[in-house]
């Protein structure tokens, strides 16, 4: 089993990290709107899957205003989603307050499809690990980084040097 930790104490993580080269796994996530939204939604695109554990915390809000300002520099074909189990009513009021309209919010609150399938559901918080998953057009994992340490931001350099290889 996985592990990451938090402030330094372990958490397991349910769940197999995807393999890179492979089929990225599916999911069923909810839109701001409750509409549901899954890998074949973004089909043909260049997919950064940012998983985060909540939108209202200082390294998610810092993480994904990040990636906002980033997706600006990036080719029309590159989605970028922020994925937390955050209620979608929250993602929304978040995004409005932080001013993110580059970066899509959905939420895997429902039934964790997305955590249990990318081995990023922490079990004893029943919330996502920290995680990047860069997804090619034909629907490969290009590229995955799980970070140890919760409370850390992500090698941005890294999964940007990732997206830009696929465009």
């Amino acid at each position: 089993m996985n592990t990451v930790t938090f402030q330094g104490n372990t958490l397991h993580l349910e769940g197999e990290l995807p393999v890179q080269g492979r089929k990225a796994p599916d999911f069923i996530l909810a839109a701001n709107d409750l509409s549901p939204r899954g890998l074949k939604d973004y089909a043909g695109k260049v997919l950064v899957l940012v998983s985060v554990p909540s939108l209202d915390t200082p390294v998610c809000d810092l993480e994904v205003r990040r990636f906002n300002t980033e997706a600006a520099g990036l080719s029309d074909k590159v989605r970028i989603v922020a994925v937390s189990c955050d209620l979608p009513f929250a993602q929304a009021r978040w995004c409005g307050a932080a001013g993110v309209k580059s970066v899509e919010t959905l939420s895997d609150y429902k039934d964790t499809s997305f955590g249990k399938n990318y081995g990023v559901l922490i079990q004893e918080l029943r919330l996502l690990a920290r995680a990047i998953f860069v997804v090619a057009p034909d629907g490969t994992l290009a590229y995955s980084q799980l970070v140890p340490e919760v409370t850390n931001e992500p090698d941005y350099d890294a999964a940007l040097a990732a997206v830009k290889k696929l465009v």
